[in-house]
């Protein structure tokens, strides 16, 4: 695939272990700016290790190698210039049910304000626009305990948007989120990347992740491969990984995952 100059996201030598035991080991990577990237794996191989290391979330102690965020070294940019250029959407991620929705979605902000100032004019107007955009906005004065999984997920994709960063990393975001939804959330990233945002998502629907431009294939702590979506060698690799219990179709203009069964 074409090499990017300058990645939003750069990933050299990384190794990363947990309870002593690597979990991954000699990652190199570079993902392209202004795309989506879906990573994709069976269980276990270190999809969401993955992502938590490129957003710098694991301890210093368990992670060797070097991370670069948009062309600087991740560990050299200042904490809040750093929360405002990368947003997280973890997966399940712990919530204190008595929190109220708007004030959950308002944290993506915070990047933006002083030490104790309180939200501005901008802050509630951006709130407001991706409530609306991720169809929270209903719930905006529920506390998140009164919502079901899916209805929670989305405040938290809304609080991910909020603080429009110019890259998103989400771990498993389409968690709970019924067909229709899982659509709204593939035209959300779609209209990001229009507007110049990098995307990485971990996925489990491996027929969403076809959709994306760009594709990484994590398997046993390692790069698989590599390449864009539409390409069939990206194909191959994905049908090998899952050991050739799927295959990759086309139906219509869009690239599909069906399983194989034996007859």
């Amino acid at each position: 695939m074409p090499v990017d100059p300058q990645p939003a996201l750069l990933a050299g030598g990384l190794a990363v272990s947990a309870s002593g035991v690597e979990v991954l080991t000699g990652v190199d990577l570079a993902l392209r700016r202004g795309c989506w990237t879906s990573i994709v794996g069976p269980n276990g191989a270190g999809k969401s290790t993955l992502l938590k290391a490129l957003a710098g979330l694991h301890p210093r102690a368990t992670q060797r190698g070097r991370i670069e965020l948009l062309g600087r070294p991740l560990g050299q940019w200042p904490a809040r210039q750093r929360a405002a250029s990368l947003s997280w959407m973890g997966q399940n991620e712990t919530v204190s049910p008595d929190h109220v929705c708007y004030d959950i979605v308002m944290l993506g902000r915070l990047p933006y304000r002083p030490w104790l100032a309180p939200a501005c004019a901008r802050d509630h107007a951006v709130v407001e626009s991706v409530m609306r955009d991720t169809g929270c906005w209903q719930w905006r004065d529920h506390p998140v305990g009164r919502l079901s999984g899916g209805e929670r997920q989305r405040v938290l994709l809304a609080r991910a948007l909020a603080v429009q960063a110019g890259v998103m990393l989400m771990d498993e975001p389409l968690a709970n989120l019924d067909p229709p939804h899982q659509g709204d959330w593939m035209q959300m990233v779609r209209r990001c990347v229009a507007d110049g945002v990098t995307v990485v998502s971990v996925l489990h629907e491996i027929g969403m992740a076809l959709q994306a431009d760009d594709m990484v294939i994590v398997a046993a702590g390692g790069i698989r491969h590599h390449g864009a979506c539409a390409d069939p060698r990206t194909h191959a690799a994905l049908e090998a990984v899952f050991e050739h219990r799927i295959r990759i179709c086309q139906v219509d203009d869009m690239w599909i995952a069906v399983p194989r069964i034996a007859l």
